[in-house]
């Protein structure tokens, strides 16, 4: 199905409506039916627990937590281990990831999953595959099929785009259960497909990731926060569930 062309202004009665959700609950809480299907916090709205930069042991210097939400804020001076990937301690095999995001206008980031952290692979993207996060109205990518917000980056397009605009809250959600792989744009499921098949190895041949042998292959890793790319960034409830 082609891509449907949702402008920028369409957008905003389901920030406003998505918004109201959200005061409902406190952020970074769960309720006790969230808590009895066995879901629990990554992010304890807090500080950076259970988080560092790939391939540190801590966390750079430019991901911060304010206000409950963890920031990147980066600027053309700070260096590469300021702002690497920020990366989950723990891996994950099948799992239900929940997180809201927002960028500032022109931002761009991602979050990968099944993430292999090695010396061997330099970034986070070597091995893990990245639902695209992108500011839909002026940032490059958001122009770029299998690259705007959504996307498996480089190999899968959403066929709908249900992204709120810089500078507002959107929630994704990552399903892997046993290779067969689902992401959510607030509440919309965009993408489902199967990984690790003959079909998601041609996916892979015809991508950017081709030159990269481990690419897409492991089933179970670490979760991954892009920073480096550009623009402020914000998260918030990142919540999960596994099995």
């Amino acid at each position: 199905m082609p891509r449907l062309p949702f402008g920028c202004f369409v957008f905003v009665c389901l920030t406003f409506s998505l918004s109201c959700i959200a005061q409902n609950q406190p952020a970074n809480t769960l309720t006790a039916r969230e808590k009895a299907a066995g879901w629990r916090l990554l992010f304890n709205g807090k500080d950076l627990s259970g988080w560092h930069s790939y391939l540190e042991k801590h966390p750079g210097k430019a991901w911060k937590v304010e206000n409950g939400c963890i920031v990147l804020d980066k600027n053309a001076h700070s260096p590469y281990a300021d702002y690497a990937d920020l990366t989950s301690d723990e891996e994950f095999a099948n799992f239900d990831l929940k997180i809201e995001w927002k960028v500032e206008p022109c931002g761009n980031s991602g979050i990968m999953f099944y993430v292999h952290e090695s010396p061997a692979y330099h970034e986070t993207w070597n091995t893990g595959p990245e639902m695209q996060i992108v500011d839909l109205c002026c940032s490059p990518d958001s122009r770029i099929l299998k690259c705007r917000a959504g996307d498996l980056y480089d190999l899968i397009a959403a066929d709908t785009e249900w992204v709120t605009p810089g500078g507002e809250w959107n929630t994704y959600e990552i399903i892997c259960d046993h290779g067969h792989l689902q992401l959510f744009e607030n509440g919309h499921r965009i993408i489902d497909t199967h990984l690790w098949t003959p079909a998601w190895k041609q996916l892979i041949a015809h991508s950017k990731f081709a030159t990269m042998p481990d690419f897409g292959s492991f089933q179970k890793g670490h979760i991954a926060l892009q920073g480096t790319e550009n623009g402020k960034l914000w998260f918030r409830n990142i919540k999960i569930r596994t099995w």
